[in-house]
């Protein structure tokens, strides 16, 4: 490895660190989820948010009512809880907002379409309440 391609690497690697840094780890919303696959990688359903909802930390995303959201997960909540999901703004006018997947509670989605019906119900992990 030459000295420039040496320094590049230290830079990625620095740059790396430091952004894990500020990771803190958030309080379990659930301790199991369901999801299409075992990875969570796939969507189960498509849903369209009925009304604004406003980030309660950073765990969450934003949706504004019209919003289409893929949905990655469900969490399935202890006794008691409120029941959230996990997913993604879609659309070519949310770009911003596209790719962030966060929480959401389910009452505020309608869901419009499934795409997987047959599911996996998996525990979650610390890193499913990471915030970045």
């Amino acid at each position: 490895m030459d000295k420039s391609s040496g320094l590049f690497f230290f830079l990625i690697c620095f740059v790396c660190l430091c952004q894990t840094a500020n990771a803190v780890f958030m309080e379990k919303l659930a301790n199991k989820k369901i999801c299409a696959d075992k990875d969570c990688s796939y969507v189960i359903s498509m849903a369209k948010a009925l009304d604004d909802y406003i980030a309660s930390d950073c765990r969450h995303i934003n949706l504004r009512r019209g919003h289409l959201i893929y949905v990655y997960s469900k969490l399935k909540p202890v006794e008691g809880a409120g029941v959230f999901w996990s997913g993604s703004v879609y659309g070519d006018h949310y770009v911003d907002q596209m790719g962030v997947i966060g929480y959401f509670p389910s009452n505020y989605v309608n869901e419009t379409h499934i795409f997987q019906k047959k599911t996996v119900e998996i525990p979650t992990t610390d890193i499913d309440f990471l915030c970045v």
